[in-house]
């Protein structure tokens, strides 16, 4: 049994000493079987938040109007949530009311796909009643119960499939998708910072080419941010090889493929962070002069090996061609160049005051630019000596 699993075995064992049930539930049973990484643990109980605290000492309310708590042990925290039953969906998000029960097949039906509808008691042994065993064996993700009903209640499932999709390799079952392409437009009641942690992790995912064409072939991007109506945007993505682009690299791929002349405003629709932005922004920039050129030091110099990367990989990829050797050759150039930022420069501008006995102002700003190029070009070394005879040159009258 996997580490995460055995650390919570107290807390399913103390549960069960106080007469109750408790499991594991959700993604970590899921990705137990399948045999892929777990980096957290999900527990289910028939004990109620008040019979929990009863039983823990250190607990948290985290959640506890839907029946979930935080149990702290050992310096660990687990999430622990009462099974239940839930009403009408009033906005294809959220039930009306939840209801709090002793059945875990009942809390188990109310799950959205049938491989997130696995339990398991802390002595490994499997409660399966949808039989998502024999979905995962398949490599299929069917949701539990009927399609329509599912994403009618919760229309963020519509992600979660396609973003499940991306990243296990999976395929939907025909009702599966057909009920996605009949309920696309549900994505219009989700908040967009919804969508776009659903849209980071499926561009993240290793088979995100299988998955934007579901979301080509069932509209369902018709209703993402910024691509209602850019069919021909989605098509020449996967168009491209797309798979040795990581998520970072695929936004700047969509912005790039947009054209558009505001980009910070198709970001900001997306609810981007500030610092996301940024960077995006000037990886585009670097994108448009990568285009016209080859790396030259002072290009690599003023991008930072992080865009210039980024960018490489956009431009290879652009043109066809996987960028692992280049991107390998671009890092080893970026690793020879004598600075890689300005904080490297062995002199200041205090320095600079001194030698001249000049003011400050914009011409400091331009020096320094004219000093990292010929730095940068080893016209001169990064010596202080060296560039204060430099400086002295350059200002001459």
């Amino acid at each position: 049994m996997n580490d995460f699993f055995i650390s919570a075995l107290p807390i399913i064992k103390s549960i069960e000493k106080a007469g109750f049930e408790a499991y594991f539930v959700g993604g970590s049973v899921r990705d137990y079987i399948l045999g892929r990484d777990i980096h957290d643990v999900d527990i289910a109980t028939s004990a109620t938040p008040v019979e929990l605290k009863k039983i823990f000492a250190h607990t948290v309310d985290v959640g506890i109007e839907h029946g979930t708590i935080m149990v702290l042990y050992k310096n660990q925290s687990f999430e622990v949530t009462t099974y239940r039953s839930e009403s009408e969906y009033k906005d294809h998000r959220r039930p009306e009311s939840v209801t709090f029960i002793r059945s875990l097949y009942e809390d188990l039906q109310r799950r959205d796909f049938t491989m997130n509808a696995i339990a398991m008691d802390g002595n490994g042994n499997i409660v399966d009643p949808f039989h998502g065993r024999l979905a995962l064996k398949a490599n299929m993700i069917k949701t539990v119960g009927e399609a329509d009903d599912r994403f009618r209640e919760d229309a963020l499932r519509l992600m979660r499939a396609i973003r499940f999709v991306s990243q296990l390799g999976f395929h939907l079952d025909n009702e599966t998708e057909a009920a996605i392409s009949k309920h696309a437009n549900l994505l219009e009641y989700i908040a967009v910072e919804r969508i776009s942690a659903e849209m980071q992790k499926l561009l993240g995912g290793k088979y995100k080419e299988k998955a934007l064409l579901i979301a080509l072939n069932t509209k369902l991007y018709q209703f993402f941010p910024s691509l209602c109506n850019q069919e021909h945007i989605l098509s020449e993505v996967l168009s491209l090889p797309i798979n040795q682009l990581n998520e970072t690299d695929m936004w700047l791929l969509f912005l790039y493929l947009t054209e558009s002349d505001e980009p910070t405003d198709l970001m900001k629709k997306w609810k981007f962070p500030a610092k996301k932005i940024q960077f995006l922004n000037r990886a585009l920039n670097e994108l448009s002069i990568r285009k016209c050129q080859e790396w030259s030091v002072y290009d690599l110099y003023r991008a930072g090996e992080h865009i210039a990367i980024t960018v490489e990989k956009l431009y290879q990829t652009l043109n066809g061609k996987s960028g692992e050797y280049v991107e390998q050759n671009l890092v080893a150039r970026f690793n020879e160049l004598p600075i890689t930022s300005r904080e490297h420069i062995v002199i200041s501008g205090n320095d600079v005051l001194e030698w001249t006995g000049k003011s400050g102002g914009p011409w400091m700003k331009e020096l320094f630019i004219h000093l990292e190029k010929a730095i940068l070009t080893k016209e001169i070394a990064n010596e202080k000596e060296e560039i204060r005879r430099w400086i002295i040159t350059c200002l001459l009258p």
